[in-house]
Formats: C-alpha cells, sequence, structure tokens
C-alpha cells in the first residue's frame, strides 16, 4: 500500500509539471559529472521553526497557501521520510551545524537538564567543534547566518566564533524575551529575585545588538531584506547563507501584508510570510544569474507544534516528541540541472548529513579526526530514484533519554513512564513497519520476535557508543564530546544603534 502523503506528492508533481514545464531548466542526463566539473556550488540552507510535516502544499497541506515552496517540490526533489534529530530547537540545531546527534556533542539539553538553551545559560557550542560553516570557509567560501541562532548566547558561542562572516538576528527562541509565546509580559525569575526571567529580546548584527524588542511583526521582511543585501554583496563568490527562520515559533507575528489573511489564524499567517520569503530568494538567484549553480534546502528544525496551529498528519504526535510527528519534517531540495526535477525519495536521510553532503559538494570533507554521524547523500539528491539511504540506524532521543530507532521500515520504541500534568502513562515496547503505518497505530512486536531483537541490538550500541539517561540504563556513552562552557554566563544586554 501506498501511503497517502506519498501519493499527495505524486498527484501534486503530476498537475504541476505540466504548468512549470516552460520555465523549468532541463535536467542534465549525468548529474554526478555536473557536479564535479562545475564551479563550486552556492548553498543556501532555509530552517523554519517548529514548521509542521503537513504545513506545505507539497506535503498535502490544504489550509496554507505555499506557491514558492511547492514550486521547490515541482522543481526538485521531495522527501518523505527526512529526520532531525531532536524534537526541539537547540539540539537539532546543533546537529545541523555539527552532523552528529545532540548526544555526542553534549548540546541535547542546558546544563540545568533544560531541553534547550535559555538566555544566559553556560552552556553552547564548543570552540573544538568544526562546524559546516568552517568547513566551507576553508573552501573559500563566503558564509552568513540570517535568523534564529540557539546554540549559546555568550560571545564564546556567537556565529562569528563558529565559522561565519556574518550574522544578523535573534540568538534565541523568540519568546525569550520580555513577552511570553501568549503575547503577556515574563513573571519574575525564579533564580534571580526581583528581576524579569528573561531580558530584553535582542535583535543582533555581528556581535553587538542593534535593537531590543524589535517589532516581531517585521522579522521575516527584515530578514528577507538583509538575505537579499547578502546574496548581492558576495554573488561572484561561492556562499553558504544559513536562514533559519524565526517564525512560526510562538509568538506568532506577520506583517500587515500577511497578518489575518490565512485559513488557519497567526500560525497560517506566518507559514504564509515564510513561503513569500522562499519566493524572494528564488526570485534574487535568478536575477543574479546564479540559480542553476545554488542549492537551496528548505525544512523545520523538529515537528510541528500542534497546540499553536501546526499539523503533522499523517504522523503520530508532534514537537517534543520521539514519534514521527516530532521528528519526521518537510525537506525539499532544489538544484536547477543537478537535483532532478518532479521528483521524491522514501529513503531514510537526517539533517546530519547536509554536513559531509555539502562539504564533499564545494570539493572539502568532513572532519576524519572526530565521529561525525551524518553520511554523504549526494546519490540520494542528485542521483536517480535507486539510490538507497546510507544509513544502518537511525536513533530517537528525548533530552539523553534513548527512546526509539528505525533501521529500514522498523521503529522499535522502548517502554517508559511519562508523567505529564499529573497524569503518568504506560508506555510499552512497540514495533511499527512505517512503510505500511506511517502513523503508528499497530504495535506488531508479537508478530515479528527477531525483528525485535535486532532493533534491540542496535539500541544497545547506541547506550554504548552515545548513552543513554534512562533510569534502566544510565550510561554516559564513550564516544561524546564535551560542550562548551562558560562559567560565569551573563544575559545578552546593550543599547540600539
Amino acid at each position: 500500500m501506498i501511503p497517502r502523503i506519498l501519493i499527495s506528492f505524486l498527484v501534486l508533481i503530476s498537475v504541476a509539471n505540466t504548468q512549470a514545464e516552460e520555465r523549468s531548466p532541463p535536467v542534465v542526463s549525468d548529474s554526478t559529472e555536473r557536479v564535479e566539473g562545475m564551479s563550486k556550488p552556492n548553498f543556501i540552507v532555509i530552517f523554519c521553526d517548529d514548521l509542521g510535516y503537513n504545513d506545505v502544499g507539497a506535503y498535502g497541506s490544504t489550509l496554507h497557501r505555499t506557491p514558492h515552496i511547492d514550486r521547490m517540490a515541482r522543481e526538485g526533489r521531495v522527501f518523505s521520510d527526512f529526520y532531525v534529530t531532536s524534537g526541539v530547537c537547540t539540539p537539532s540545531r546543533a546537529s545541523l551545524m555539527t552532523g552528529c546527534y545532540p548526544k555526542r556533542v553534549n548540546l541535547h539539553e542546558n546544563e540545568k537538564n533544560g531541553w534547550v538553551l535559555f538566555p544566559g545559560n553556560q552552556k553552547g557550542i564548543s570552540s573544538d567543534e568544526i562546524t559546516l560553516p568552517e568547513i566551507l570557509k576553508a573552501e573559500g567560501y563566503a558564509t552568513a547566518i540570517i535568523g534564529k541562532w540557539h546554540l549559546g548566547d555568550q560571545p564564546e558561542f556567537f556565529p562569528l566564533s563558529h565559522g561565519f562572516d556574518y550574522y544578523y538576528g535573534i540568538p534565541y527562541s523568540n519568546d525569550m524575551g520580555l513577552i511570553r509565546g501568549n503575547g503577556e509580559r515574563h513573571g519574575l525569575s525564579r533564580d534571580r529575585p526581583g528581576e524579569l526571567r528573561y531580558p530584553p529580546l535582542p535583535l543582533m548584527r555581528n556581535n553587538d545588538i542593534i535593537e531590543l524588542e524589535p517589532d516581531q511583526r517585521l522579522i521575516t521582511q527584515k530578514y528577507t531584506q538583509e538575505v537579499i543585501k547578502w546574496i548581492r554583496a558576495h554573488k561572484h563568490e561561492p556562499l553558504f547563507l544559513y536562514f533559519p527562520q524565526t517564525m512560526p515559533h510562538a509568538p506568532q507575528y506577520s506583517s500587515e501584508n500577511f497578518a489575518g489573511k490565512s485559513a488557519n489564524g497567526k500560525w497560517g499567517d506566518t507559514v504564509e510570510e515564510i513561503d513569500w520569503s522562499v519566493g524572494e530568494v528564488l526570485k534574487e538567484l535568478e536575477a543574479q544569474g546564479i540559480d542553476d549553480k545554488t542549492m537551496v534546502v528548505f525544512l523545520s528544525d523538529n515537528g510541528g507544534a500542534m497546540n499553536w496551529g501546526a499539523s503533522n498528519y499523517p504522523l503520530k504526535g508532534g514537537k517534543g516528541t520521539t514519534h514521527e510527528g516530532g521528528h519526521r519534517v518537510p525537506f525539499i531540495a532544489r538544484w536547477p540541472g543537478t537535483i532532478p526535477a518532479g521528483t521524491h525519495s522514501s529513503q531514510l536521510a537526517t539533517s546530519m548529513d547536509l554536513l559531509p553532503t555539502i562539504a564533499k559538494l564545494a570539493g572539502g570533507e568532513a572532519p576524519t579526526d572526530r565521529i561525525i554521524d551524518g553520511k554523504d547523500i549526494k546519490p540520494l539528491l542528485t542521483g536517480k530514484n535507486s539510490a538507497q539511504s546510507p544509513h544502518n540506524a537511525y536513533y530517537y532521543y528525548y533530552r539523553g533519554r534513548l527512546e526509539a530507532v528505525r533501521s529500514g521500515d522498523w521503529k522499535l520504541t522502548v517502554e517508559k513512564t511519562v508523567t505529564r500534568r499529573g497524569e503518568t502513562i504506560e508506555y510499552p515496547l512497540a514495533l511499527y513497519n512505517l512503510k505500511d503505518d506511517i502513523g503508528e497505530t499497530e504495535n506488531v512486536a508479537n508478530d515479528h520476535p527477531k525483528v525485535v531483537e535486532h532493533l534491540q541490538t542496535l539500541l544497545a550500541e547506541a547506550r554504548v557508543d552515545l548513552g543513554d539517561d534512562h533510569p534502566d540504563y544510565q550510561t554516559p556513552g564513550k564516544n561524546t564530546r564535551p560542550s562548551g562552557f562558560v562559567e560565569d554566563a551573563v544575559f545578552l544586554r546593550g543599547k540600539p544603534d
């Protein structure tokens, strides 16, 4: 049985290809030869915050108008089984930058066992890690991040210390200022009596704060304007642009051109403005004549936040979970003439793979002096649909706790007890065939004991390698590395220019 979501891909692509035939560039017959023979390509990574699997038209959304993202799907390749390594922000972003599981680089939680970094935290990305922009910078690339960083807000952790030439954006989540996700002011700090929980939300350029509590209705527009200016300034050199959008993370804000215009409230408004932003990026690449030498990828940092309006259909769960809806995200890759247009892949791939893949495409390589969990997925991006996933296993972590493993079409979840809002829920060991049961509805563990045994062996290997904070195991992992750490961390403060 073909999963319903893949049927949506095929219908969309079939209908749209006819409409796009005249404007879509021809696909070369040998993508590999083109990649290896051309001048250094450009790379743009558009990374949304909390966007759901079913929040764009290419993945079946009927609520949101996303013509530009859908155009990327028509002119590129759509992945149905693409994973990020966490259900929340910081750990996922750590994987994108380092090519590793968050547990590997000790960014699976903050120093107070919280599941993301907060303003003034002591932890951040280590200066010993070799990031994707550092690899590309060594290959002669101009590098920039425009948007949300969220890998530490102390000077040692800033983007310019980790391979980026330029930074413009908010260094952490947009609800970590004076305004809560529900629009109310934050209460007093529990750790600092008499002080607000967080300082004013900072907008930064490079290492300087240029504005406090910026008007978030304009943030997607401001980011996009900065992106356009930066592309124009660096169009004659190979460029790497990391564009992590602040939206649609709560609180959702949109400019007057989009506010109140969608069929899904504030959430839909932000999604449709992000789509506009994607369109502006594609338009600029064409205007500068660098469209066919630029790979643009679009994805989300974790599963959609359903309590705010996201949809992860037909997946189970969402942000913060290790269900498919927490880790599996939309991923679209477009590179005219190199990535075959109107195609899809159902092979397992991950955000960790972008580091070794982009490094190789740029003429460099991933670090060889340490474990890198990502794999080269160039065959999945540029090759024929017969290309196979390079991953034998993918591990689902909830903070430091190993909760599931996928190998092939099989996913095994471990026994666990979860207490939320005073309610305790017991989850049994469960086996799912994700090819036939994408929604994780039928536990078939009793029918496939040998599959269960094999996946339990993989879990045991991960516990030795990466560790597991589950109360039954409490293993640190023999191949993990320390995060960065600042003894006297302080809040970011500053005055607008």
